[in-house]
């Protein structure tokens, strides 16, 4: 097979997967246990926005391309924080630093109701901001026999940014979504977005779906720069 000349090319059903990237109760619900710390009173001033996006806008989508992916035959993945461990004892320094302790088989490492896995569809666990760090995915996305990724999930600027960099470096062909994904503020996403634009190719998930379905190849908000996929706010 001849290598792309471009990163600008269609997903080929056969050989992709979409995986979502830590969209699970801990850190994409209210009451997730990332959050137990924050008292009710600040709440709102600090994950306001996130919730917001997340909920009208990055869930919906998600929603939307899981159907799609799962109508065109593409493996549906997901990853989650989750410890091998139940006190975390196996996290990663930066994870034991920062607080994180997803214990293994709690509710807080299960993906959110909203976007619940299918009994074959593969749940990874992992304990590093890259899914790619901590797990033996890309050995299992080889197994399947996946070249084309599509990424989307939270944080924007952290876990799925750095799932998109080292992706690409290992020689996927990555879409990312950007109106499926969200963040903890609107220039946190829109930073992240211009910071890995040359790691990927960006598409709407109303241009993805139009992919899928066989429609245009080309992005209207592409022609518009960035800011064109965050025009739901």
């Amino acid at each position: 097979m001849a290598e792309p000349l471009s990163r600008d090319v269609p997903v080929e059903p056969e050989q992709t997967a979409l995986l979502f990237i830590d969209v699970q109760n801990f850190g994409a619900a209210r009451n997730g246990g990332e959050y137990a710390d924050i008292p009710e009173a600040e709440f709102e001033d600090r994950l306001g926005y996130y919730f917001e996006r997340l909920e009208k806008v990055a869930v919906p989508n998600m929603r939307r391309l899981q159907r799609a992916c799962r109508g065109a035959g593409i493996e549906v993945m997901h990853t989650v924080i989750e410890s091998l461990t139940r006190d975390g004892r196996d996290r990663s320094l930066d994870y034991k630093i920062t607080g994180f302790n997803v214990p293994r088989g709690s509710w807080d490492a299960q993906v959110i109701d909203a976007l619940a896995p299918l009994d074959d569809e593969i749940v990874i666990p992992k304990t590093s901001s890259s899914v790619f760090v901590s797990t033996n995915i890309d050995y299992v996305l080889r197994n399947l026999g996946v070249r084309y990724l599509i990424l989307c999930g939270v944080l924007t600027d952290q876990c799925v940014e750095s799932a998109v960099r080292d992706a690409c470096d290992l020689g996927y062909l990555v879409t990312l979504v950007p109106d499926a994904c969200a963040t903890h503020s609107q220039e946190r996403h829109d930073n992240s977005l211009r910071a890995i634009e040359g790691y990927c190719r960006q598409r709407s998930t109303e241009a993805l779906l139009a992919e899928l379905d066989g429609g245009p190849k080309e992005d209207p908000a592409t022609r518009a720069g960035l800011p064109g996929f965050n025009q739901e706010r």
